[in-house]
């Protein structure tokens, strides 16, 4: 029986975007019907294979976006969604594929979950790109996104807190003012596909802060002290209020964890 680890691995390792987001959710369909011993036993890779396009730019090369009024400025607002959602289909499968073997089953129900989530996330945007004309690979992207796996390679713990707690919590405070805009242009096709993500995105940072959690009760470590030290040593960037207080505490991430520290 082929193992998570091995399965995992192989979605990672899946360059073209169409066919690592269909090796995901094979996994999660192979994962639920118990095709997949529960194993974590090969290396995960430390960059994922990627296709050559879109090309990879640091931040300060990254052209501004416009805020999604003229047509253009929305295809550039959807690429930039679309290639987070791609990179998130291996940062959950690396999640699961390189720490799944410290946790329960139920810890990797929740992650193979997150990554079909994200895989179909990316199938949409894809989708409204190419009915715009546009292509997922047509403009640069950001080259960042997989700097806060490279981070906490070493520590469950550190990606629980970067990734779910900090990334995707970021992603409630601002994709409604993004929907909001987008319906604002007339294009409630993408407005709808946006609040799509960011219900399933509630969810995500629900699962994260809710592992954390039970792992740090576990070690016997504070988790809103275990967390504020991992953000300030593991994460580069910085916590920018405003906050979506409402739907990080519905993700029970309250502002004991965040208030703090925001700057």
């Amino acid at each position: 029986m082929q193992t998570l680890g091995e399965a995992a691995r192989a979605v990672l390792l899946t360059p073209d975007p169409h066919d690592k987001r269909r090796a995901a959710r094979a996994l999660a369909r192979a994962w639920r019907r118990g095709k997949l011993a529960h194993r974590c036993d090969v290396a995960m890779p430390d960059q994922p294979a990627w296709p050559a396009k879109p090309e990879l730019l640091s931040p300060a090369q990254m052209p501004r976006r416009r805020k999604g009024g003229s047509e253009r400025g929305r295809i550039a607002m959807l690429h930039a969604l679309a290639h987070i959602e791609f990179v998130a289909i291996d940062l959950a499968i690396d999640l699961v594929g390189r720490f799944g073997g410290q946790f329960p089953r139920g810890f990797v129900d929740d992650w193979i979950g997150v990554a079909a989530d994200e895989a179909m996330h990316f199938a949409l945007l894809d989708r409204r790109l190419r009915q715009l004309g546009s292509f997922y690979g047509e403009l640069p992207a950001h080259a960042g996104l997989w700097e806060a796996a490279q981070a906490t390679n070493d520590d469950a713990l550190a990606r629980l807190a970067i990734v779910p707690m900090v990334l995707e919590a970021r992603g409630l405070d601002v994709t409604p003012a993004t929907v909001d805009r987008f319906r604002a242009a007339g294009d409630e096709a993408s407005a709808q596909i946006l609040s799509r993500i960011y219900n399933d995105e509630i969810r995500h940072v629900t699962a994260g802060t809710a592992w954390f959690n039970q792992k740090c009760d576990e070690m016997g470590f504070n988790a809103v002290e275990t967390w504020q030290s991992l953000v300030k040593s593991r994460f580069r960037g910085s916590l920018k209020p405003p906050f979506n207080d409402s739907a990080r505490h519905q993700a029970g991430l309250t502002q004991d964890f965040y208030a703090v520290i925001a700057w």
